[in-house]
């Protein structure tokens, strides 16, 4: 067992298993200072005020965390990290005016990741996914989400599938999967799009599902990308064989990707930078939650999704970085969470809550995620010495961990 011992705060702390913080319940964030945690194997086993630390025992280490804060580790559940190459030549294209659908219109964007994914061999692209995995578990990801969708092909998708499983079987930190063969449509079908969508749900989503490399099976329903009708089709079929539908939503109009989310039960519906009131008002009668992604915001120089008037309205929300080649090449969840502050007005409470609880909600694993509760795997960040919670979004420059802890055992 391990104990960590003379916490100034640990933060984060819920009795038993929840759902997700919604409204007001986000800006809370139960925490217990001066205080001690006893980790036994995996899961945290006993937490409580100092005055009630175990005595001496044959702990197998005792940690001092003195001035340092203990924290959940972060849920980050919407990201693209598996693929060939940058794309920074794009970002300098937006810098020079070009707008995100003038440069995917011309072949970049997902086009352009989709011709390097094909062409690169799986080793390649394994190898450079687990270096952005190790970094985002270093800056205290415990738990991820990780889609396919620049394959574009039968062959390249299942690829990018395989690339996930394995990772998920080689690192210590569970990954979610998403099959998102929906992201584009390929070159070769653009005057065919029908036959493309038959591929998807006639082919790629069965095997997908028989073979288990997904939980999850996403859209990008959006203006320029698929419309409301071949969504339906795709996330019906999709039901069909097991997989839940996940959604990326008006990123870049109000296009009723929400609307036909919440039809299918999505967990999440993803992206809602362009969110009106009809949306505010379907999400609340639904269980899904809105998965905001405020670094696609900054990086594209697009509008943020309302944050404040969804909260205010009474909503969840979820953060996630969007970790992608193209309008987000960042895992860095702190540097989220001050975004979502600076930008979408949230309470740096609230972005703590939407980064840990809500993360794991939004990728159905709360029971065991996303707070320090007995019971709960022990994935937890200590923090350097700070002054509170509300540094870590207010610094935003700086690295805060100390370490970093999955499953009981210190990265």
């Amino acid at each position: 067992m391990i104990l960590i011992r003379d916490i100034k705060e640990l933060v984060g702390i819920l009795d038993k298993p929840h759902s997700f913080k919604k409204g007001e319940a986000l800006s809370i964030v139960e925490s217990l200072k001066d205080a001690f945690l006893l980790i036994d194997g995996e899961v945290i086993k006993d937490f409580g005020p100092m005055n009630q630390c175990p005595k001496k025992q044959n702990f197998d280490e005792v940690i001092s965390a003195k001035g340092q804060l203990v924290l959940p580790s972060w849920c980050d559940s919407h990201t693209h990290i598996v693929y060939a190459d940058s794309r920074e030549g794009e970002y300098v294209q937006r810098i020079e005016g070009k707008s995100y659908e003038e440069i995917a219109s011309a072949g970049g964007g997902i086009l352009n990741s989709a011709q390097k994914l094909q062409a690169t061999p799986f080793g390649e692209l394994y190898d450079s996914a687990a270096q952005r995995l190790e970094e985002v578990m270093s800056l205290g990801t415990g738990l991820i989400e990780i889609k396919s969708g620049y394959g574009l092909s039968f062959e390249s998708e299942v690829k990018m599938l395989s690339v996930i499983q394995k990772l998920n079987e080689s690192y210590p930190i569970d990954i979610k999967s998403t099959f998102l063969g929906a992201h584009a449509i390929p070159k070769k079908y653009q005057s065919n799009r029908p036959e493309y969508i038959s591929l998807l749900t006639e082919k790629m989503i069965p095997y997908v599902a028989d073979q288990g490399l997904a939980q999850y099976c996403d859209v990008f329903c959006d203006k320029g990308f698929y419309t409301v009708d071949e969504t339906d089709t795709i996330l019906t079929a999709a039901a069909k064989y097991g997989l839940k539908a996940k959604i990326h939503a008006n990123e870049l109009g109000i296009t009723g990707g929400v609307q036909i989310g919440i039809k299918h039960n999505a967990i999440s519906v993803d992206h809602l930078e362009c969110t009106g009131d009809e949306e505010i008002e379907a999400l609340l009668a639904s269980d899904t939650i809105p998965t905001l992604l405020p670094g696609t915001s900054y990086f594209l120089n697009i509008p943020y999704a309302p944050a404040r008037k969804m909260i205010d309205a009474g909503l969840g929300v979820c953060l996630a970085t969007d970790y992608n080649p193209g309008s987000t090449p960042s895992g860095n969840i702190p540097f989220l969470m001050s975004l979502a502050c600076t930008k979408m007005k949230m309470l740096p409470k609230e972005a703590f809550n939407a980064v840990t609880i809500n993360g794991a909600y939004a990728i159905e694993e709360d029971v065991m995620y996303g707070s320090i509760t007995k019971g709960k795997y022990a994935n937890l960040i200590v923090t350097k010495p700070i002054k509170n919670l509300d540094y870590i979004s207010y610094a935003y420059g700086g690295n805060h961990i100390s370490k970093v802890f999955l499953k009981g055992k210190i990265l």
